[in-house]
């Protein structure tokens, strides 16, 4: 049996849908499973057992695969992806969706369900199949054994998500200060294109492939970022975390639980704007280092985000 399954989105998206594929593999334990996304991602799909194979494939563009026995639209509830999927002339096609399609293909459409915390949402649309998902089972292998090296990523894929630098560099320098003599205790790191921004808060951040980035974020002491990729790396591995949210509430993309504390002062805002949110700008430095000290106390894993949540 084949399996194609389109999640052609970033870093974060993909970590979110790890209980459905796994929810997939344990419901058709023989098929081959095929994840259409993008070739950048290989080194995190390489880490999701559930996948067979990863085809490279970039949001919304054609997917070089052929009948396979089933397809399973994790991309969202568009016509695009809907399209896209059915053009590879599925047997049978499970989305979200708005209508039914004429054709060959046997279409299971649910409907989308709106204000729904990301992982649910798609293991729902599985369950409603048939096919069982476990929410909880969102995390990686470990790789490694934890260091003592505390993590800030100030990067995020739009402004509007993105902490001012000036002030992750104010946490930084209280941090290196309670970490000294040891100054590789406190690790910057960059993802494409961030260096000019990782700069302004020390000369030498870490820049280097996914794969080296994972494993930094999968054992370190701690993690300080905002709602990106990181955060979802962090969840994924137990890495203790501070995550800075906004404008988009955690409730719908923050951890489901885990050693994390969340900042949101429960403003949402438009996700896609060049400067960070009004709600991200009132989080405070001093709440910042606060949550640091939370977390590294915190010897409980079972804290949720709605009770690490600042209002």
């Amino acid at each position: 049996m084949k399996i194609l399954v389109l999640r052609a989105l970033g870093l974060g998206d993909l970590l979110t849908a790890v209980p459905a594929l796994r929810g997939l593999r344990a419901a058709f334990p023989r098929a081959e499973i095929t994840l259409a996304a993008p070739e950048w991602l290989r080194d995190a799909v390489e880490r999701i057992e559930a996948v067979d194979r990863l085809l490279p494939t970039e949001e919304l563009a054609p997917i070089g695969f052929e009948r396979p026995d089933l397809a399973v639209n994790l991309h969202g509830k568009g016509p695009q992806s809907i399209d896209r999927l059915l053009a590879t002339k599925p047997r049978a096609l499970i989305t979200y969706g708005d209508g039914a399609r004429s054709g060959e293909t046997r279409m299971a459409v649910s409907a989308w369900p709106g204000e729904r915390h990301e992982i649910l949402k798609w293991c729902d649309l599985l369950q409603r199949n048939g096919i069982r998902c476990d929410p909880e089972d969102f995390r990686l292998h470990p790789v490694g054994h934890r260091t003592g090296r505390i993590v800030i990523h100030p990067g995020a894929s739009t402004g509007a998500r993105r902490w001012p630098v000036d002030r992750y560099a104010a946490v930084a320098r209280e941090l290196r200060a309670e970490a000294s003599p040891d100054p590789l205790a406190l690790v910057v790191t960059a993802g494409p294109g961030e260096g000019d921004l990782a700069r302004r808060i020390v000369a030498d951040p870490v820049s280097g492939s996914l794969a080296e980035l994972m494993d930094l974020v999968a054992t370190a002491r701690l993690v300080i970022c905002g709602d990106t990729g990181v955060a979802h790396v962090a969840t994924a591995y137990g890495t203790p975390s501070v995550l800075l949210f906004g404008p988009v509430s955690p409730q719908l993309w923050g951890p489901l639980r885990g050693p994390h504390r969340v900042l949101w002062h429960g403003e949402p805002g438009d996700t896609f704007a060049d400067d960070p949110s009004p709600g991200l700008l009132k989080i405070t430095v001093e709440e910042v280092l606060d949550a640091v000290g939370g977390v590294l106390c915190e010897r409980s894993e079972s804290v949720s985000s709605a009770r690490a949540t600042s209002v």
